[in-house]
C-alpha cells in the first residue's frame, strides 16, 4: 500500500523503528504517531490511515494485552494483514550528567520494564518504577525532568530527545525480539509465494471438560502446527476466556487448514472469528 501508516508514538518507540526498519527511514511522511494503541486501532477504523502498526508479542513477556483485547473488540472491522518482528535493545536513559547512583525513579511502558525487571532489581533495587504510554514519552519527561528520572528506551528516543544512555542493552535476554502486527481493514490478497500464517479467535460457546483439547485435536488430527497459544478474559465473566491461535498456513487455500476450522466452528463448541492471514515473517535470532 502506498498510503499512510499508523503507530504508537510519539517519535523514538520501538514501534516507530519497527516500522521505519521495515518502510526505510525514506519514507517516514508516511507515517503517523498515536498515543496508544487504542488510538491507532480507532484511526484505521476511522479511515485517518490505511495501516497501523502495533506491538502484539515479545520474547519475554508475552503478548501485548491492549493489542489483544482491541482485537477482540474490533473483530469484524480490523485484520491482521502483516508482521514484523523487531530486535528489542533497551538502554536506561536519563538527563545529560545525572548517573546511575543519582537515580530516583524509572519511567517506562509496563512491557518494556517488565523485559528489563532482573537488571532494574539487581541495580536499581530500591527505586520505583512508573508506567508511562510509551518508552519515547518515559525518555522525554526523563530527559526534561533533571530530577532524577530515568527512563527504559531504544537508542533513538535518546538522541531525539537530547537523552543520556547510563546503562546499554539492560534487557533479561539477549534475543530480545518483540512481534508487531500490521492491521487493516482489509486482508492481503493470498496469491504470495512463501509461508503464511493465519490468525483466529476462539471463544468456547460448550463449556465442558476438554473443550479446549477438542480444539486443539482438530488441528493435531490434520499435521497443522501453531505457533501460538494465548488466552484473555472473555469480559462476559469470571472463568470465561477466548484463545487466540496462530496457526502455520493460509486459511483461504490451505484445505487441511479450512477443515479444522470448519469443524471447530461446527463442532457446537466453540465459534471462530478470524483475525487475519498474512504472509510470515522470518522469525530467525538475528
Amino acid at each position: 500500500m502506498s498510503g499512510s501508516i499508523g503507530y504508537l508514538g510519539p517519535r523514538g518507540t520501538f514501534s516507530e523503528e519497527a516500522l521505519l526498519d521495515w518502510l526505510g527511514a525514506h519514507q517516514v511522511d508516511r507515517t503517523r504517531a498515536y498515543p496508544s494503541i487504542a488510538a491507532c486501532f480507532a484511526a484505521v477504523v476511522a479511515g485517518e490511515v490505511d495501516e497501523a502498526l502495533v506491538p502484539i508479542e515479545n520474547a519475554i513477556e508475552g503478548g501485548v494485552s491492549q493489542t489483544l483485547d482491541e482485537l477482540i473488540a474490533n473483530h469484524g472491522r480490523v485484520v491482521i494483514r502483516g508482521e514484523v518482528i523487531h530486535a528489542i535493545r533497551h538502554q536506561l536513559i536519563g538527563a545529560p550528567g545525572e548517573p546511575l547512583d543519582s537515580a530516583t525513579r524509572v519511567l517506562s511502558h509496563p512491557q518494556a520494564s517488565a523485559q528489563c525487571g532482573r537488571w532494574l532489581r539487581a541495580n536499581l533495587p530500591e527505586v520505583p518504577v512508573d508506567p508511562a504510554h510509551s518508552t519515547a514519552e518515559a525518555v522525554q519527561v526523563a530527559v526534561l525532568a533533571h530530577n532524577g528520572t530515568v527512563a527504559v528506551g531504544n537508542r533513538r528516543s535518546a538522541q531525539i530527545y537530547g537523552g543520556e544512555i547510563i546503562a546499554e542493552d539492560i534487557m533479561d535476554a539477549a534475543d530480545n525480539r518483540t512481534r508487531f502486527a500490521m492491521v487493516g481493514t482489509e486482508e492481503v490478497a493470498s496469491d504470495a509465494h512463501g509461508p503464511w500464517s493465519t490468525s483466529i479467535i476462539c471463544s468456547i460457546v460448550k463449556d465442558r471438560p476438554g473443550a479446549l483439547l477438542s480444539i486443539l485435536q482438530e488441528f493435531a488430527l490434520r499435521a497443522i502446527n501453531l505457533t501460538r497459544l494465548e488466552s484473555r478474559p472473555a469480559r462476559t465473566g469470571l472463568g470465561h476466556y477466548v484463545f487466540f491461535i496462530d496457526a502455520e498456513g493460509n486459511r483461504h487455500r490451505d484445505l487441511p487448514l479450512q477443515a479444522a476450522l470448519t469443524a471447530i466452528d461446527e463442532g457446537g463448541i466453540a465459534a471462530v472469528t478470524p483475525l487475519g492471514c498474512y504472509p510470515t515473517a522470518d522469525r530467525s535470532p538475528r
